[in-house]
């Protein structure tokens, strides 16, 4: 049943010049992917762009045919409202149930914010966050 809940990451690495974010931007978009968030990390000379698209086999092909390392990352999307506090109210009970946020990012959607976010054991945490009542995101509405 949790299943349902791992939503699928895409994590492109690649070399921090200009032109590699625009790159990965036009292959999407001329495959006809929707991409419905993304963050980028750097660390000494590469990025990570971490995004979350309407088909990711298919964006996941095509980078990978381009020379991208690409992997998937099983995240978990949850429901918070967009107003002052509705961060804090979507993740205090997070820290009070041990479950530690190895990074997020969030976007704004038509119904309600979203913040994505990275755990170490997810099975554990789409247990406890759905006992405690937060709402998450199936992987069908990313599809």
């Amino acid at each position: 049943m949790s299943e349902m809940y791992h939503i699928k990451q895409l994590s492109i690495f690649s070399e921090n010049r200009p032109g590699r974010l625009a790159s990965v931007a036009k292959a999407i978009k001329d495959e006809g992917i929707n991409i419905f968030a993304f963050s980028i990390a750097e660390g000494a000379g590469y990025g990570v762009i971490r995004m979350l698209v309407d088909q990711p086999e298919k964006a996941f092909a095509k980078l990978h045919g381009m020379g991208y390392i690409v992997r998937y990352t099983d995240v978990l999307a949850l429901e918070m409202e967009d107003r002052p506090g509705g961060l804090y109210d979507a993740i205090a009970y997070l820290g009070e149930a041990g479950i530690n946020i190895e990074y997020s990012y969030a976007y704004s959607g038509r119904k309600c914010a979203v913040l994505i976010i990275r755990v170490e054991d997810i099975d554990s945490a789409i247990e406890k966050l759905l006992a405690s009542g937060t709402r998450l995101l199936e992987m069908s509405q990313f599809t």
